[in-house]
């Protein structure tokens, strides 16, 4: 299984999967390690990222999940994933891009088994607040409302564990590995 632990920007995306990584010994694949120069540039600046600059990340976080996903191990990659064709190009690939929408603005089938989005939800001022507090990263606070105002939560059918971000890392840490006990045990 890979679990894709996406949100917005300073959610607590690396800290959760620092945690999990270590505590179950699986790999964590940081999504801010994908971005090309350009990005992170741009990202600095200010300046938030369009759609065709986040493809080639998506692309190449596409790539790591096959890799993880071909090896037959379980994996974290830690990526936004703030629209639902993202979570599709991380999932298909360039298929996503090339698939026709349907009348109901289906791209792709929702979501693989073998895939789990983990999704940090929760309040702007807390997520702000931890923003603004971080030091170091190239993500401008000021660019956290672009990420809320783009921001298409994932559907039940995109297989899917909402986190309420609000809790503590270990709080969470148990939620992610009771769920993912209760589906290995369906399986």
């Amino acid at each position: 299984m890979i679990y894709v632990i996406m949100g917005v920007s300073g959610c607590g995306k690396s800290t959760l999967g620092a945690f999990l990584s270590e505590k179950l010994g699986l790999p964590l694949h940081e999504g801010d390690h994908f971005h090309p120069q350009a990005n992170i540039e741009k990202m600095a600046r200010g300046e938030p990222l369009t759609d065709q600059d986040r493809l080639p990340w998506l692309l190449k976080l596409h790539e790591v999940i096959e890799r993880e996903r071909g090896s037959g191990c379980d994996a974290f990659v830690a990526c936004s994933a703030l629209k639902r064709l993202y979570r599709q190009i991380l999932l298909y690939g360039s298929k996503a891009l090339d698939s026709p929408n349907s009348r109901d603005g289906e791209v792709l089938p929702p979501s693989p088994p073998h895939v789990l989005f983990l999704f940090l939800h929760g309040d702007y001022d807390l997520v702000q607040r931890r923003v603004a507090a971080r030091r170091g990263h190239y993500m401008k606070a000021e660019l956290l409302r672009s990420q809320f105002d783009v921001l298409e939560p994932p559907s039940d059918e995109e297989n899917v564990l909402p986190l309420d971000l609000s809790r503590s890392v270990s709080d969470l840490a148990t939620e992610v590995q009771e769920h993912v006990a209760r589906l290995k045990s369906l399986t």
